[in-house]
């Protein structure tokens, strides 16, 4: 799979797409751009896909997943707490589909406020 890069104007994150039917349709609607949405240390944004939940989806993910969250849509990129997190787990809203792995060091997401530009593309 090619990997996705996340451009937030100040900085940009780069991911590897993991080779599941979410990453396929997200690699397929892109490039795209959208407005940031913060949930304590969670980014989420809309994204014009829509893919079903898959089975292995949770809720708890490891800072670094980039999860796509069927109710929104949207992606979901967590690297901390958010305000339902249990002692220092990274707990989105609930299940998402876990689509690709950030390579850079997401807690510089914690610069990102409500309604920055966010344009998301492939790169080779």
């Amino acid at each position: 799979m090619p990997r996705i890069r996340f451009d937030f104007g100040s900085f940009t994150l780069d991911a590897d797409l993991l080779d599941t039917p979410t990453a396929k349709a997200i690699a397929a609607a892109l490039p795209t751009e959208a407005s940031a949405l913060t949930w304590g240390e969670e980014v989420y944004f809309d994204v014009p896909v829509r893919v079903k939940r898959e089975g292995n989806a949770r809720a708890v993910v490891t800072p670094g997943e980039i999860a796509y969250w069927p109710e929104g849509p949207a992606i979901a990129i967590g690297f901390g707490r958010t305000p339902i997190s249990k002692g220092d787990e990274c707990r989105l809203a609930s299940p998402c589909n876990i689509f690709a792995r950030a390579l850079g060091d997401v807690k510089m997401l914690c610069e990102v406020r409500a309604g920055t530009i966010i344009n998301v593309g492939l790169i080779a």
